[in-house]
């Protein structure tokens, strides 16, 4: 019996596995996979960042490419040969060379962007959008259908129309009107858009009252017979504008200051509406059809267009006196 039980245990091996052992070798298969998945993780995030930042830069380098692009202001001399086709233009109807110089040098000192504000779609008009390639250029005209004409035609065009309700022959009426409504609805501080003064033009866009306008020429509406509308009100509005802008000093952009052109300064409504609404004080230059004033801000709450109002109403009072 001994020996049948001894060649038994020589002929078979018993193999005994502990739990623990199995525990142990399942751990260390967890901890590789875990530490696989680690790193495939650190990969995944390292290649998403770094696409990421490759983007980042690439758009921060368009973006201040074109922003750098649109600082650049047409070259002066293509500015002089865009004058000298415009000035020599087989039409009656067109500004002189020195008069558009006197209005391009000043463009041509605008910082970008530049807001243009033009009442009177004219033979310039294209040369106005041009010349401020990089601004903000909108025309005001009272031909509803030629401005919608312009915009057809010149997709580039950003035109309004206006309908107005002056007479030439009624213009001392008018400014006198003004004068009495000086601290209510013809204050020189206001937003238009919500005036009732009878020369404010208040039928534009809600935002066109919102934007700062640094250069404003006065160019229509066109007429000069007693029934036409005159520019009266394109003046008034002109001044009011300058006096509410928003911006601050420094004669940049948000600049206090506003340059205002009348074109045909010569005749008498538009000197008479100049001095009352832009003021003498405020006229720069004149070359006989054009006159340039530099406009500045002015408080909410101000009654009073020019300095020397009080000084002309004592000195017409004293002449009154006199001659009575």
């Amino acid at each position: 019996m001994k020996n049948n039980s001894s060649s038994n245990s020589n002929g078979t091996k018993l193999i005994l596995l502990h739990p623990y052992i199995l525990k142990q070798g399942s751990s260390h298969r967890l901890w590789l996979l875990a530490f696989v998945s680690l790193l495939t993780l650190v990969f995944l995030l390292t290649l998403i960042y770094t696409r990421e930042s490759s983007t980042s830069t690439s758009s921060y380098s368009i973006t201040t490419t074109i922003a750098a692009s649109t600082t650049v202001q047409l070259p002066k001399h293509v500015m002089t040969t865009l004058l000298h086709y415009a000035s020599n233009a087989n039409t009656t109807e067109k500004m002189s060379y020195n008069d558009l110089k006197l209005i391009t040098d000043v463009l041509r000192k605008c910082p970008t962007p530049c807001n243009f504000l033009v009442f009177g779609l004219t033979h310039e008009t294209l040369l106005w959008r041009a010349l401020n390639n990089h601004g903000r250029t909108a025309f005001v005209d009272e031909n509803r259908y030629y401005a919608a004409y312009m915009e057809e035609k010149h997709p580039e065009i950003e035109a309004y129309d206006v309908q107005y309700t002056t007479k030439l022959n009624e213009m001392q009426e008018l400014i006198a009107t003004v004068k009495e409504q000086a601290q209510n609805e013809c204050r020189p501080v206001q937003n238009l858009l919500f005036s009732e003064c009878k020369l404010g033009i208040n039928d534009l866009p809600n935002q066109f009252y919102d934007v700062d306008w640094d250069v404003i020429l006065v160019d229509g509406p066109r007429g000069h017979w007693p029934t036409a509308p005159g520019r009266m009100a394109a003046i008034f509005t002109a001044g009011v504008l300058a006096r509410s802008k928003k911006g601050g000093g420094g004669g940049g952009v948000g600049s206090s200051k506003t340059h205002v052109f009348v074109h045909d300064y010569n005749l008498e409504p538009q000197r008479v509406c100049s001095e009352e609404f832009l003021c003498r004080e405020n006229l720069v230059e004149e070359n006989g059809i054009l006159g340039h004033f530099v406009v500045e801000r002015m408080d909410e709450g101000s009654v009073q267009f020019c300095r020397d109002d009080n000084k002309s109403s004592n000195n017409s009072t004293v002449e009154e006196k006199s001659a009575s």
